[in-house]
């Protein structure tokens, strides 16, 4: 017969492996909202076909998923704090999917007729307001299975979600939009949805054990995040350097296709080399900043090499370069400001608090898809008054001014 302690071993063991099922519904939960948010993005050239519409209004209907996003974070991660992170994440995404579903009924071009620019906008935006929930609440899961030491690398994983949703989008949902229509697009994306709520379902629960914050962080447990002057600062470094990403991921296809002129297959591949380049760079930078504990510097030095990417971009297309290197230069540009998100997040939730996490995740989730709304309406004017290159300048400024947001390393 066990003995207590023996008993408690084997419990305190099993939660120890259990955490990396916990961390797998994180990265699968995130990645089927990806594919949808990063991924649709990468249709834009058959979306702006197929639905008729201008450039100014090819940047409303990506950016309004952004919209979605930003006006539920917060409150979903509030719900987060309040109910756990199993009902939020579950009910998250099955409504997302039964819209998806919805999508590819209804709102899809088809030969009986092409849905307005209104029922499309409306549509994504829905899609955002729902799917906004995986953010916060994976991730304060993944707060709560592993400890400070491991939290780096642990939220650069689910982080990497990201660019892995959104680079199987980029391989196949152009595909899928050019050979299928968007019915076909709406559909996949519903299914992943739907996969990822059946793994939350078997997997995510809460731990027995309570996490906790290290000591050296300033803000308590029990502090409100809304009234924390350096947890803003955080989140407003985070949203402001997703601006660029965000630049990327919406309208590099429109770039490397109207001013490159590359087909259909050099996209792909390109957009797809930026997300896989950015999910191995996310894990590095985890595992990196666990092992030297130096979080906060490299917040700070990755904003400056954002910065440089982007000037550079900017130059080669002022100075006219190849096609080749124009993307190859746009892949270098896209997964240097890609890098930095698990570290991002890590710090924001240990300076909230295991019991505030949620609504600090949301919070930043918030302000950055903010940025997902306004990047694809601002890029059309910019191209208006200037050129791509000036697109590229600005991105590369919104990194320059994220640098001071993020605080100094802390004074030992």
């Amino acid at each position: 017969m066990a003995t207590p302690k023996t008993a408690m071993v084997a419990s305190t063991e099993r939660e120890a492996a259990h955490r990396w099922k916990v961390l797998g519904v994180g990265v699968a939960a995130n990645a089927s909202f990806s594919a949808a948010a990063a991924g649709i993005p990468t249709t834009a050239v058959w979306l702006r076909s197929g639905y008729h519409l201008s450039t100014a209004e090819l940047g409303l209907a990506l950016g309004s998923m952004g919209l979605g996003v930003a006006l539920s974070e917060l409150p979903w991660g509030i719900l987060t704090d309040r109910w756990g992170d199993r009902p939020v994440l579950l009910t998250g995404l099955l409504s997302t999917a039964a819209t998806l579903v919805a999508m590819a009924w209804l709102v899809a071009p088809s030969t009986a007729g092409v849905p307005t620019l209104g029922w499309l906008v409306m549509a994504m935006c829905l899609v955002g307001l729902l799917g906004g929930s995986v953010n916060g609440s994976s991730g304060r899961a993944v707060m709560a299975w592993f400890r400070d030491g491991e939290r780096g690398l642990a939220m650069s994983i689910r982080q990497t979600a990201v660019p892995l949703g959104g680079g199987l989008g980029a391989l196949i949902l152009p595909w899928l939009a050019a050979a299928h229509g968007f019915a076909m697009v709406y559909g996949v994306l519903a299914a992943m949805c739907a996969v990822s709520a059946a793994f939350a379902w078997r997997w995510l629960h809460e731990p027995s054990f309570a996490s906790t914050t290290p000591a050296g962080h300033p803000t308590s447990p029990q502090a409100v995040p809304l009234r924390d002057a350096q947890i803003w600062r955080v989140v407003l470094g985070i949203g402001i350097l997703c601006a660029p990403q965000f630049a990327v991921l919406t309208f590099a296809t429109v770039f490397l296709h109207d001013l490159a002129h590359l087909g259909i297959g050099t996209i792909s591949v390109t957009m797809v080399v930026v997300q896989l380049g950015a999910m191995v760079m996310r894990v590095w930078s985890g595992r990196f900043t666990d092992r030297r504990g130096n979080r906060r510097a490299f917040l700070r030095g990755s904003t400056l090499v954002a910065m440089a990417s982007f000037i550079a971009l900017a130059l080669a297309v002022h100075i006219s370069l190849g096609a080749m290197t124009l993307a190859a230069m746009i892949a270098i540009a896209g997964i240097c400001v890609s890098a930095w998100h698990g570290v991002a997040y890590t710090e924001l939730a240990t300076l909230a608090g295991m019991s505030r996490a949620g609504t600090a995740l949301g919070m930043a989730n918030t302000v950055v898809y903010v940025g997902l709304f306004l990047t694809p309406l601002t890029i059309p004017h910019l191209l208006v008054a200037g050129s791509w290159a000036g697109v590229w300048f600005a991105a590369g400024l919104c990194a320059l001014v994220a640098y001071p947001l993020f605080p100094g390393p802390l004074q030992i």
